[in-house]
């Protein structure tokens, strides 16, 4: 058998890497969100075209990262709201 990479997968994975650090940067955490679907996508064509750990972990950590990105997202939003709110006119 040939011992061939697939570059789909790795992207996931780097992508859904990424997504996560995304997280930790307040509203850096939609540009998470957009870089943890794409490696979803990526991640789910590699499965199809040659099953392999590396595509199944690039898929889980993408919805996992898109998951946690979003919830950062709500959070940072729902802050934001509530120091503007606090303020009168």
């Amino acid at each position: 058998m040939e011992n061939k990479s697939n570059g789909k997968a790795i992207a996931s994975l780097v992508l859904g890497i990424v997504s996560l650090v995304c997280i930790f940067f307040g509203y850096g955490a939609l540009l998470g969100i957009v870089l943890g679907i794409i490696g979803i996508v990526l991640g789910v064509s590699a499965k199809k075209e040659q099953p392999s750990g590396m595509a199944t972990a690039g898929l889980v950590l993408s919805i996992i990262s898109v998951a946690l990105c979003a919830l950062a997202f709500i959070a940072c939003v729902a802050c934001a709201g509530l120091i503007a709110s606090s303020f009168p006119y």
